[in-house]
């Protein structure tokens, strides 16, 4: 498949309308932890021959523990890296060769910052948005001198307003992808439907997602919507280890935030212990509810029924995978968890909150899907997780890994995302 992609992207070179295969990414923040799903798109990109550049807001360099996230950010060019006066400079140079246009921008952006002010604190307002067109102005800059014809961002959020500032003022044509759930909790604040408008293209990560795009955009704009989804790489999920015996034993893996819905886990744990005494749950992860969950295990009598581990690399998030039996995910808001995938990438069926994009991953053969919110129905999965035989729980995490390697692999997403710039990378 990347031979074939590769040959039909360089069939595509007149198209794309660049003397070789470049293209930038954008992102506020990047490399993180939680963002290796970026890395390896860009990654898959590459291998397909792409000449990928990399910028971003900022760094969180003194927060990077993976070897593969520390050569990402040397590998990325930081705008707010920079020293004040070399990038207003940048940015004035730029916009005073083309006035018309950073005219128009700058409406633009006051007519963005003006919306934001109906979202969420902190989402911007005009000030902000005057950042945004200085950040805007340099990034054009910088992808002119690179003589890159197209910018891909990550997020629609304040990523997705500086690549539309951008190609406002002169720089390339952009498209993004959408993630969820917080472009949707506030898409108008964020401008959403006018940045898919001003889009060469625009990605969601589901079908869901996708549909949440079509709410907030008119419908000329629908056929410019598409599905790319976030990747695993499947080579590195060696033959999954054997489905662990005793137990049972859970695991559930993200960030402590209210959206992750781990005290609604832990309300389930205590309503299943006393009919399953043996159940185990190794929570993974830290965050800003970590005390409050501590406080929540204590009072419940939980202590001997859950293990935390805090934060953990890729490399002990999959010893810790191997080490149960299934996965939990009692969300509340979700786009599609890369966690999922790598729980089905390893062999296991997951229990996981019917919402978002999920119920196109988790199935009836793969796992457990359970009313968000509800923890006597996720006390109710639990307890039928805990029934099931070792034999069965094997079968269906070898169902899981097909369907995931059939539907994640980043080598053919990448492929996708080839394809669409290919087809709508110039206007």
């Amino acid at each position: 498949m990347i031979v074939f992609a590769a040959g039909l992207l360089a069939a595509a070179l007149p198209l794309i309308g660049a003397p070789f295969l470049k293209i930038a990414y954008l992102v506020n923040t990047y490399p993180r932890g939680s963002l290796t799903f970026i890395r390896r798109e860009i990654l898959a990109m590459e291998r397909l021959g792409w000449q990928v550049s990399r910028f971003a807001m900022r760094s969180e360099k003194e927060t990077l523990v993976d070897p593969a996230d520390i050569a990402e950010d040397a590998r990325t060019e930081y705008v707010l890296g920079l020293r004040k006066r070399h990038l207003l400079a940048s940015a004035i140079g730029w916009m005073a060769r083309r006035p018309l246009a950073s005219l128009r921008a700058l409406q633009l952006a006051m007519a963005c910052g003006r919306r934001s002010r109906s979202g969420y604190p902190g989402m911007g307002g005009r000030i902000r948005h005057l950042i945004y067109l200085i950040e805007a102005a340099h990034i054009a800059r910088r992808c002119t001198d690179l003589r890159i014809p197209h910018l891909h961002a990550h997020f629609g959020t304040n990523s997705a307003t500086v690549a539309m500032l951008a190609a406002e003022m002169g720089g390339p044509g952009y498209s993004f992808t959408v993630h969820g759930p917080e472009e949707f909790d506030a898409p108008h604040a964020l401008s959403l439907g006018e940045k898919a408008a001003r889009a060469r293209f625009t990605v969601a990560i589901s079908s869901f997602g996708r549909s949440q795009l079509c709410r907030w955009t008119q419908m000329e704009t629908w056929p410019h919507l598409h599905v790319v989804h976030c990747g695993i790489e499947p080579w590195r999920f060696a033959d999954p280890a054997p489905m662990p015996t005793g137990g049972p034993h859970l695991v559930a893996i993200g960030r402590f935030s209210e959206q992750k819905g781990f005290g609604l886990l832990v309300e389930a744990l205590a309503l299943a212990v006393p009919t399953i005494p043996d159940l185990h749950l190794t929570l993974v992860g830290d965050g800003d509810l970590c005390g409050v969950l501590e406080d929540e295990i204590a009072r419940r009598g939980l202590a001997q029924h859950v293990t935390l581990t805090g934060w953990l690399d890729e490399a002990r998030v999959r010893d810790a995978l191997s080490a149960a039996q299934a996965l939990v995910l009692p969300s509340f808001a979700e786009g599609l968890p890369m966690v999922i995938m790598e729980a089905m990438a390893a062999g296991r069926p997951v229990i996981a909150t019917a919402i978002a994009g999920i119920p196109e991953l988790v199935t009836p053969e793969t796992g457990w899907l359970v009313p968000a919110g509800d923890a006597v129905g996720l006390a109710t999965a639990i307890t039928a997780f805990a029934s099931v035989s070792p034999e069965r729980l094997t079968a269906m995490g070898d169902a899981a890994r097909l369907r995931v390697f059939d539907r994640h692999d980043i080598d053919k997403e990448a492929e996708k995302l080839t394809v669409l710039i290919a087809s709508k990378g110039n206007p």
